[in-house]
């Protein structure tokens, strides 16, 4: 039997900014339309952060959330993964917010505080669109990401404990393996986990095909077979880094909030270009795309009508 590959897209995110591509869907209903056609696309899990519909901004408002997750929730059956990340400037409370209000069926965990630099992306732009977006990457240079231990039990006792919520553990470096390793031991995490190991970050591991042997090395040490994992590649990195991955047996994910691309110096036009061409790649190497029917099952989500959706 052919495996089963999960496509996650991961559609707009907290670290682009406007300027950097008119591509980037920013108000509720060009999120909600980018959503529904990567799901459409073969996208089985929609990873999603929330924008200012004014000024594209990122938001933790569970009013903006609202205006297009029932959108996405009513036209597809992808699951719908809500980030507990936000952005480095929010609270905890503020991070948690949407996957409260909605009790989501799977959210982002950051498995550890780091330095999370975007600056060097600005320091090259010349023109910006909004006022807050020079700020937002110039204050990553003196900003650390917090996820200290006790926020990550927070978010496990609030979301995963009260509402059912499962996770999408993203690891950006060896250390955070460990410390989700930490959590298992304590109980406080079982399977079947979901890794996403993300590379290319400025404060993380880099991208490159050994770093990904290695992620891959530790967690089988430390988790054994009873795990499932996927990759991020940033910006350039995403396609060459997804293909490994399915390689080696893991799963994808790609969407714009991890690349503005789809090919050497071209800027994808949507999030389901995006999907499509990976999806292409998988099926040429006679790979199945996993339903979000099947994603649920491989990953023990809760399921659908267990979310605050209607």
């Amino acid at each position: 039997m052919a495996r089963k590959v999960i496509i996650t897209c991961a559609v707009t995110g907290s670290v682009h900014t406007p300027s950097m591509s008119p591509y980037l869907p920013i108000t509720p209903e060009q999120i909600a339309e980018q959503a529904i056609e990567a799901a459409e696309a073969g996208a089985a899990i929609l990873h999603l952060h929330a924008r200012n519909p004014a000024d594209g901004r990122p938001s933790f408002d569970p009013a903006v959330y609202r205006q297009f997750l029932p959108k996405i929730h009513a036209a597809t059956d992808a699951v719908i993964n809500i980030t507990t990340g936000g952005s480095h400037t929010m609270t905890l409370d503020q991070r948690l917010a949407g996957a409260l209000d909605i009790s989501a069926e799977m959210s982002s965990c950051n498995m550890g505080s780091m330095n999370f630099g975007f600056f060097p992306v600005g320091e090259k732009m010349k023109e910006f669109k909004y006022g807050w977006e020079r700020d937002h990457l110039e204050g990553t240079r003196n900003a650390i990401f917090r996820n200290t231990f006790q926020d990550i039990e927070q978010v496990f006792a609030r979301l995963g404990d009260v509402h059912g919520t499962r996770f999408e553990f993203e690891c950006y470096d060896i250390g955070h393996l460990y410390n989700l390793k930490h959590f298992v031991d304590r109980g406080l995490v079982r399977g079947p986990i979901f890794l996403q190991f993300v590379l290319g970050i400025l404060g993380g591991i880099g991208a490159d095909a050994e770093n990904l042997t290695t992620m891959k090395r530790v967690a089988d040490k430390l988790f054994g077979d009873s795990y499932q994992w996927s990759v991020l590649g940033a910006g350039k990195h995403q396609m060459p880094l997804a293909m490994q991955a399915a390689l080696m047996g893991g799963n994808v994910r790609v969407g714009l909030e991890d690349s503005l691309l789809i090919g050497p110096g071209r800027q994808a036009t949507s999030n389901a270009e995006q999907v499509r061409k990976i999806r292409t790649l998988l099926e040429t190497l006679d790979y199945e795309i996993a339903s979000p029917a099947e994603a649920r099952e491989m990953l023990g989500l809760k399921g659908r009508d267990k979310v605050n959706l209607g």
